[in-house]
């Protein structure tokens, strides 16, 4: 069975009974009559592997299932314009639904389709048109009511199981994962080699760009953050276009998108290719706390066993460099540590960069209480990402003005441990240096 066609057979076991509407993302407006490049909606794509706009899947529950796909209709002259529609025809047979329609027939056929259902489930409050849309619907059912018709009682976000679905990944998403974090990978050096003081951080930004779409990305998964000097301690810059000095850091978060996947690695290198002294320090200290979290990564741990490991490490560390006063401990316990690492050391990875799925069992399920934590089971993907960020102060030494370091990889979570996908990004010092020494000969 395609893997489309196994997520939806899923999908509807897991809702039992009732009818579920859900919809790609709309198109945007750029200015006046352009676009924004087109990007579908991750919930309808995991189900449907369909990537055209003005689409909707409609899944029907209970003994007789069906999979029914609304879709834009073919149209040679728009085709002329716009580029080839797969029309409903093709869409039901090699996306394997059990109907396809035109999507101008969606309107009049959603009253027919939730007419008798128990439940209703779909995406609540993320639009408000669509919120209208259904609740049209479900009036038109309602006014049906003399001819014995009556509409869903319940309406239920179909958000949640989707989102315990997306937590694990099977084999063909993993396979575009790994190639996405190969991609970035080949990214990340490339920048590194391009690197050079009197350059602009969009200089920089461009090489990463070109990797992507040269090895078949799609488009970054998110905006590229590339950030000299101080503005590594903006945590989401995005400006990209100050100019890189001698002396300085660059960090750059960035990375690509392939197959609807996301990847994300960060890195940190000097501008003129070697470490001073003090971005050193910091540089060690936050791969060690990065090595630390890896290790606390395994099924069976808790999601937030491996951000308090590097918190460990950091906060030793901080004290060690004479940038926090008191024991270890201390530290932690009082959140000081919070004035240099301020973030969570990962979140979940997939087809959205910050991916679906709770962090923390839902009120009432099974284990839930208030300190518990989602415990982390193979195959699932989240990212590494340890940092510092130091802002000048009276009371932190000078040397360590305006370093912002951040160290990210993905990984996926295996049987004994965990898979670092991004780990041909080069990392230690002594790789980074190396080369950015071998690209200027």
């Amino acid at each position: 069975m395609h893997p489309y066609s196994e997520r939806r057979a899923r999908l509807i076991e897991r809702m039992g009974s009732g009818v579920a509407v859900i919809a790609t993302a709309p198109e945007h407006l750029r200015n006046r009559d352009t676009h924004y490049g087109y990007r579908h909606d991750s919930y309808f794509y995991y189900l449907t592997g369909f990537s055209e706009p003005e689409a909707v899947l409609v899944l029907i529950a209970g003994d007789a299932p069906r999979a029914i796909l609304f879709c834009r209709e073919k149209n040679e002259e728009r085709e002329i314009w716009d580029g080839w529609r797969h029309g409903p025809d093709a869409a039901r047979e090699q996306f394997g639904f059990d109907e396809a329609h035109c999507y101008a027939e969606l309107d009049a056929k959603l009253a027919e389709l939730i007419a008798n259902q128990p439940r209703l489930h779909y995406v609540i409050g993320e639009d408000a048109a669509w919120d209208s849309r259904m609740m049209s619907a479900l009036n038109a059912v309602r006014a049906q009511s003399r001819a014995g018709k009556f509409a869903p009682s319940e309406l239920l976000d179909i958000r949640q199981p989707l989102d315990d679905m997306r937590l694990i990944k099977d084999t063909h998403e993993l396979a575009f994962m790994r190639r996405a974090a190969e991609i970035s990978a080949r990214a990340h050096r490339r920048a590194m080699q391009a690197t050079r003081p009197g350059a602009f951080e969009y200089e920089i930004e461009a090489e990463l760009l070109y990797e992507f779409r040269r090895s078949g990305s799609e488009a970054p998964a998110y905006g590229s953050i590339v950030a000299g000097g101080a503005n590594a301690c903006v945590l989401h810059y995005v400006s990209n276009n100050a100019l890189l000095r001698d002396g300085d850091l660059l960090l750059i978060d960035a990375g690509c998108e392939l197959g609807g996947y996301a990847s994300d690695v960060t890195r940190a290198w000097p501008v003129n290719g070697r470490y001073s002294a003090a971005q050193r320090d910091l540089y060690q200290l936050v791969l060690a706390s990065q090595d630390a979290a890896f290790a606390a990564v395994r099924p069976g741990a808790r999601f937030i066993d491996y951000h308090d490991a590097a918190v460990r490490v950091l906060a030793q560390g901080f004290i060690d460099l004479k940038m926090l006063e008191g024991s270890a401990d201390s530290v932690i316990e009082q959140g000081t540590y919070k004035r240099f690492y301020m973030h969570r050391t990962g979140h979940w990875l997939g087809m959205d960069v910050h991916d679906a799925g709770e962090y923390r069992p839902r009120p009432g399920s099974a284990g839930a209480g208030e300190q518990d934590w989602r415990t982390l089971e193979a195959g699932m993907v989240l990212t590494v990402e340890p940092g510092c960020y130091v802002r000048p102060a009276d009371d932190v030494p000078e040397a360590f003005w305006n370093i912002g370091i951040r160290i990210e990889d993905d990984v996926v979570v295996t049987a004994d441990g965990c898979d670092i996908y991004t780990s041909a990004t080069p990392k230690t010092i002594a790789e980074v240096e190396a080369v950015m020494r071998e690209a200027r000969g």
